[in-house]
């Protein structure tokens, strides 16, 4: 248990003295950043998947006939 104490008194020590944290407009600057890539990863991972959707559909047609 004494471990467990430790190591989140350590880790509140770092968090609180040797990390640098972004201003306010960077943080929400970045948060922007962040979720238009993801859209635009979303949307890209959704058109190979449409397409490898048609592309198997259609095969199986050409098996079917």
């Amino acid at each position: 248990m004494a471990g467990i104490v430790n190591y989140l008194s350590e880790s509140y020590n770092e968090l609180k003295n040797h990390v640098t944290w972004p201003t306010w407009p960077e943080a929400q600057r970045l948060t922007v950043v962040v979720a238009v890539f993801s859209i635009l990863f979303a949307l890209a991972i959704w058109g190979v998947d449409t397409v490898f959707s048609g592309v198997i559909e259609q095969y199986f047609e050409w098996i079917k006939s």
